[in-house]
């Protein structure tokens, strides 16, 4: 059964923090519905074990609670806290799901499940591809400061018939990342790997990540690219909640659309997939 005590006092420490000046104890039996003594009281508790201070009779909550928030952030394991929702991109969409971080120009994989499906993409974890060529990599550079934007359009080199190597179209391409929220690979890293993957974001709101999905180009249809994209875009955000993220302006997944871009306009006449696996995310 829940302490009630322990439930008041927590309740207050929460109106508290929502506000942005000193609150009476007059003000906050009104707002709770308790009683003066009974609030005084909880009060008296909070204050004595430091969550709020009291200053001539009013009262705010202290930076305990952050300071608490902050050692447990210390101790957050990116994959841990992300393979609960790896697994269940990777049942939902049955391709090989990526878990990425951004290293230099780089993208690393970080962690990785494997499509069970015979024909698929190949990458290892601790491997690298050019952050530019990749799903994961455009999700994070995307939301990345100005200098290193710079330094990779200093150095777009090809490396298939799909790969951005203008730096308006580089600058489009990101334009339109920021405005959906996802990243679409098309055969830019290894010829015929497609791949969609998001952003994660921590609990200041930073893009420390992103998550993937990846596969050959025939199976990456209209459909299938509309229920991909929303099955990371669901993860992504899954993860940047758990990672203590919030946010009151999420675009709604199910409204995006998928970025066109037109340097690729003419579609890449198909070859049969290999069934020898293809480095590529």
């Amino acid at each position: 059964m829940l302490d009630k005590t322990l439930h008041k006092g927590l309740a207050l420490l929460e109106i508290l923090s929502g506000k942005r000046e000193l609150t009476g104890i007059a003000d906050l039996a009104r707002e709770t519905g308790w009683g003066r003594s009974n609030v005084h009281r909880i009060l008296q508790t909070l204050e004595a074990t430091g969550y709020v201070r009291n200053i001539g009779g009013r009262y705010e909550a202290s930076l305990k609670l952050w300071e608490l928030g902050c050692r447990i952030l210390e101790g957050v394991d990116l994959k841990r806290v992300a393979q609960a929702q790896m697994q269940e991109l990777a049942d939902a969409t049955e391709e090989t799901v990526h878990l990425s971080i951004l290293n230099g120009v780089e993208v690393v994989y970080l962690d990785k499940i494997e499509s069970s499906q015979p024909v698929r993409a190949y990458t290892a974890v601790g491997g690298r591809a050019p952050a530019y060529c990749v799903a994961t990599g455009k999700a994070l550079i995307a939301f990345a400061d100005a200098d290193l934007l710079r330094r990779i359009e200093a150095r777009l080199a090809r490396h298939t018939s799909s790969t951005i190597t203008e730096v308006a179209a580089m600058r489009k391409e990101i334009e339109a990342i920021r405005r959906f929220g996802y990243a679409v690979n098309r055969g830019e890293w290894r010829e015929q790997v497609w791949g969609v993957a998001a952003p994660i974001r921590n609990a200041a709101g930073e893009v420390v990540a992103a998550i993937g999905v990846s596969g050959p180009e025939s199976r990456f249809t209209k459909t299938s690219l509309e229920g991909f994209k929303k099955f990371v875009c669901h993860a992504a955000y899954a993860i940047s909640v758990d990672l203590g993220y919030r946010a009151d302006n999420v675009v709604p997944v199910a409204s995006a659309r998928v970025p066109e871009r037109r340097a690729v306009a003419q579609p890449v006449p198909r070859t049969p997939v290999r069934r020898k696996p293809a480095s590529g995310r």
